[in-house]
């Protein structure tokens, strides 16, 4: 049996107990005050009949004489037609006259008379009045009893009156005054029964039909989920107020728990309140930039039977995918530059073997002594001389082989100059590389004839470890664009991907926030103008270069 129909049936026994307790109770107080009632009325028409002067002087003399009067004459009395006069009046069961025996003066019925009361009169004969409800002869009744005093005295009992009305003249009157009752009862018992299927339906609405077990699995089950998985989980209510805000949302958004909070006021980012519009409808997951990070936003609307729930927004970190892709395009880069001079370095070798082959080894020598001077491999960029760092001139080097394949020169500003070395090159690679490649696209887009990226590198051994970076294109510049708009989430000028699979608009966004995170900044220096030079962007990056290599420095000036 549910549990939906086990609280109604429940509901519905309580409401009956109820209902049938409080008639019952009604009732007996109903015949309680109807009982009292007949008693207070039964000892005043006893008080009546005791007061009579003829009743109080007629049971005088027959008290005077010496033993009862026969039945026959008592019942053709003056005592027995007076009390046959008021109980026809009252419609009393009984009017029973005594003496001061307890014997039968009146009595309803004659063959009686000059008996014994069925019932103790001695509370009466001895002066007092009393209510009883007994049963005697005629029936159970409710009745008083009073003492008859001697005529002019008042301490002089000679007999006592006993005044009764039927039990069933009380069912009677408690039948026409329980009808309201039971009618007030039934109506009562029919409200609880309509309010009682009108909360089992509330409640099999507001928990969606599952059971108590169910319900108690699907928290569990919920708890385990949400704070198990490393993915970020926000619920948000048909009312718009955020039900779900787990942990790793909470990580991943850079901010506290919002639940319970207005979806419309939360500080969370646009793209996903955009997303969550009461017109939007399920859609491919998007990429934002949030506290940092690089995240992967999906919304769906959740509905059962028919019922909407509101929509669950699903946050998955792609921020070590991102670096990673990075790193692994800037590998790949070097490997494509390191494949495509491979000929060149092999043509080296074979030049050196022929000339040695001839005897030529004066000619063979001032060749190594070329080769030596500009290195065995050589990338097509200018004054890489000025970089002393091994990993920033490969980058650079493998930046400048990409560059020249889509038709742009990449040249090594003059006042670039780095002595350290660098110590975090993931940050590096996403900072550099992200401006080198915006860079490049402008330079390719723009309309000047002679296509350039230009990049300065600056380290300070007095700055935090810093890295400045100022990169210049030949591109066409921002236009009519403010220099804040191009670091909005999803901002992109690009047609194309320069790289296949890479994504676009988050690279400005990701890495001025990623400069923020250390401290550091990421703006633009020059607009740029139609025709170029274009856009001018200068990062600061604190905490990615180490101290400058003075060993390798003093070793230089030595041999000079």
């Amino acid at each position: 049996m549910r549990f939906s129909t086990q609280t109604l049936l429940l509901q519905l026994g309580v409401v009956l107990l109820v209902v049938m307790l409080s008639g019952v109770v009604h009732a007996w107080l109903v015949y309680q005050r109807i009982g009292s009632e007949a008693e207070n009325q039964a000892l005043t028409l006893a008080r009546t009949v005791a007061a009579d002067p003829t009743v109080r002087t007629d049971v005088q003399e027959i008290s005077r004489e010496v033993g009862t009067p026969p039945p026959a004459v008592l019942s053709a009395g003056p005592l027995q037609a007076a009390a046959e006069s008021v109980r026809a009046r009252t419609g009393a069961l009984f009017v029973v006259i005594t003496d001061e025996t307890g014997l039968r003066l009146a009595h309803p019925d004659t063959a009686r008379l000059g008996e014994r009361v069925s019932t103790d009169p001695s509370v009466a004969l001895g002066g007092a009045e009393i209510t009883t409800r007994n049963t005697g002869t005629l029936g159970p009744s409710a009745g008083a009893k009073v003492p008859v005093y001697a005529p002019a005295s008042s301490t002089t009992i000679v007999g006592e009156v006993s005044v009764g009305y039927s039990v069933e003249s009380l069912t009677k009157s408690l039948a026409s005054d329980i009808t309201p009752i039971a009618l007030t009862a039934g109506g009562a018992l029919l409200a609880g029964v309509l309010a009682s299927f009108l909360l089992r339906r509330r409640l099999q609405r507001l928990t969606l039909g599952l059971e108590p077990e169910e319900i108690s699995t699907l928290v569990h089950d919920q708890v385990a989920v949400l704070q198990g998985v490393d993915d970020g989980v926000i619920g948000i209510s048909a009312d718009g107020r955020i039900s779900v805000f787990n942990a790793a949302a909470s990580r991943l958004l850079g901010i506290p728990d919002l639940t319970g909070q207005a979806w419309s006021g939360a500080a969370v980012p646009g793209q996903l309140k955009t997303m969550t519009k009461p017109a939007a409808q399920d859609a491919d997951a998007v990429e934002i930039v949030a506290g940092g990070r690089v995240l992967v936003a999906s919304a769906r609307k959740a509905w059962h039977r028919r019922e909407d729930l509101g929509w669950v927004v699903m946050l998955r970190d792609r921020t070590e995918l991102q670096q990673l892709t990075r790193q692994l395009d800037a590998v790949g880069t070097m490997s494509a530059a390191l494949r495509a001079q491979r000929h060149e370095f092999a043509n080296q070798l074979h030049t050196i073997a022929g000339l040695m082959s001839m005897g030529q080894a004066r000619q063979a020598e001032e060749y190594l002594a070329r080769i030596s001077a500009t290195g065995p491999l050589k990338f097509p960029v200018e004054q890489a001389e000025l970089l002393q760092d091994a990993y920033l001139q490969a980058f650079v080097g493998a930046k400048s082989v990409e560059a020249s394949e889509r038709g742009v020169a990449l040249r090594i500003g003059p006042e670039t100059l780095v002595r350290g070395h660098v110590a975090d090159p993931q940050d590096v690679t996403t900072v550099l590389g992200n401006l080198i490649d915006n860079a490049v696209s402008a330079a390719v887009d723009g309309s000047a004839a002679d296509r350039w990226v230009e990049v300065e590198l600056l380290d300070a051994d007095d700055d935090g470890g810093a890295l400045h970076i100022v990169v210049g294109d030949s591109g066409d510049g921002l236009g009519n664009l403010q220099p804040e708009e191009v670091f909005a989430e999803g901002f992109t000028t690009a047609a194309h991907p320069a790289r296949p699979g890479a994504g676009q608009g988050l690279g400005l966004a990701l890495v001025r926030q990623l400069a923020r995170r250390r401290g550091g900044e990421v703006r633009v220096l020059e607009p740029g103008r139609q025709g170029g030079p274009g856009a001018v962007f200068m990062a600061t990056v604190p905490g990615v270069m180490s101290g400058a290599k003075t060993g390798e420095t003093s070793g230089k000036d030595s041999s000079g």
